[in-house]
C-alpha cells in the first residue's frame, strides 16, 4: 500500500545535524524503517509501563504509516537504530494555525548521555516550524527530571495558562 502524503516534504531528507565528528544521524523515517522502529517503539512502550507487546507495537506503527497519520523520525548511531521521535498533526482553532502534538521520543539506553534527544528534538522542531507550525506541545511525566531539563535547556516552557484534563471511558 501507498503511504499518503501527510502534509509534504520535509527538506531534510539525509540527517540532521550532520556533524563528521558524531556518527548519530536523525532523519525522517519512512516505512522501510519499520524494522528498526518497531522493537524501539516496544520498548517506549515498557518504559511507559506497558506490557511487551511486539507485535502491537509493529501493528500500530505501520497503521500510522499506511494512513499518513505521523510524522516518524529515527536517529542511528552507525547503522544501528537508537532512538525515535513521533509527531501528530493537528490544529489550533484560536491561532488558526498548525500544531504539531509530540507524543513519542525515546533513545534506548546505548544511545542515552550522547546528545540523541537532542538531535530529535532538533529534526522536530525544524519539521515543525518548515510548515509554519506556531506550536510543539508535549508531556513529560513529572516524575522525569531529565527530560523536562532537557526540554528546558532547549527553549521549551510549561504551560502556564491550562491544566490537561483527560476523559476515559468507564471500562478501562
Amino acid at each position: 500500500m501507498t503511504r499518503p502524503a501527510l502534509i509534504g516534504a520535509w527538506p531534510l531528507k539525509a540527517c540532521y545535524p550532520c556533524d563528521p565528528m558524531n556518527d548519530i544521524h536523525v532523519r525522517q523515517a519512512a516505512l522501510s524503517d519499520l524494522d528498526d522502529l518497531a522493537p524501539l517503539f516496544d520498548l517506549y512502550r515498557v518504559f511507559q509501563g506497558r506490557p511487551s507487546d511486539p507485535a502491537a507495537a509493529r501493528a500500530f506503527l505501520q497503521a500510522r504509516f499506511d494512513h499518513g497519520e505521523s510524522v516518524v523520525f529515527i536517529a542511528a548511531e552507525g547503522k544501528a537504530a537508537i532512538g525515535f521521535a513521533q509527531l501528530f498533526p493537528s490544529y489550533s482553532s484560536v491561532a488558526l494555525a498548525r500544531v504539531f502534538i509530540l507524543n513519542d521520543l525515546f533513545v534506548h539506553g546505548s544511545g542515552r548521555r550522547k546528545g540523541v534527544a537532542s538531535k530529535l528534538l532538533a529534526a522536530v522542531e525544524q519539521y515543525a516550524w518548515s510548515l509554519g507550525a506556531v506550536r510543539v506541545t508535549l508531556n513529560v511525566a513529572r516524575d522525569n527530571p531529565p527530560g523536562q531539563a532537557l526540554y528546558a535547556a532547549r527553549g521549551w516552557s510549561q504551560d502556564a495558562q491550562f491544566h490537561m484534563f483527560h476523559r476515559y471511558p468507564a471500562e478501562r
